[in-house]
């Protein structure tokens, strides 16, 4: 009999310590209420020193990202375009493919600028995998200086996926 009335002296405190739910005493004012909404942040601007994105305006030169029988390449891996276009690469077999360049091998005056002309990185320089046929990616070259600009795809590097970007 004593082993009943423990365990429902039990029941009587975790039901009680649960809370009996419904309505707040009067005295009670542990009542929470709701902090005042704040809008979202803006989108910040670039930092001080910053470089913001520079759209292409004008032609888009398109490279396809291949493995097959035949290897991993670009096609074609190389093209010349003018400071201002755009080039864009697509994923046709044997991905994941991407596009990343070098930054130690970048131009310093053109970096920051290419860098941020790419969209949705993976780290600096570097395009998101694309994994399915016909992905696309595209990179302006708006505000980017004239020079040479070799690119790789990092999981099919050693097997010599690489190109270059001529910018005139």
């Amino acid at each position: 009999m004593r082993l009943h009335a423990l365990a429902l002296l039990a029941s009587v405190v975790i039901v009680g310590a649960c809370g009996g739910g419904g309505e707040a005493k009067k005295n009670d004012t542990t009542a929470v209420t709701p902090a005042p909404s704040t809008p979202a942040p803006a989108t910040p601007a670039p930092a001080t020193g910053g470089v913001a994105k520079v759209p292409a305006t004008g032609q888009t030169v398109t490279i396809k990202m291949i493995g097959d029988d035949k290897g991993y390449r670009f096609d074609p891996a190389n093209v010349t375009i003018k400071s201002g276009d755009a080039v864009k690469f697509v994923m046709v077999s044997g991905g994941p493919h991407n596009v990343a360049f070098d930054p130690a091998a970048v131009p310093a005056d053109s970096k920051a600028q290419l860098d941020a002309n790419m969209d949705q990185k993976m780290s600096e320089l570097s395009s998101p995998m694309l994994m399915n046929p016909n992905e696309e990616y595209v990179i302006s070259f708006g505000g980017v200086k004239p020079g040479k600009y070799d690119f790789h795809c990092t999981p099919h590097l050693a097997m010599n996926m690489k190109g270059t970007i001529t910018v005139q």
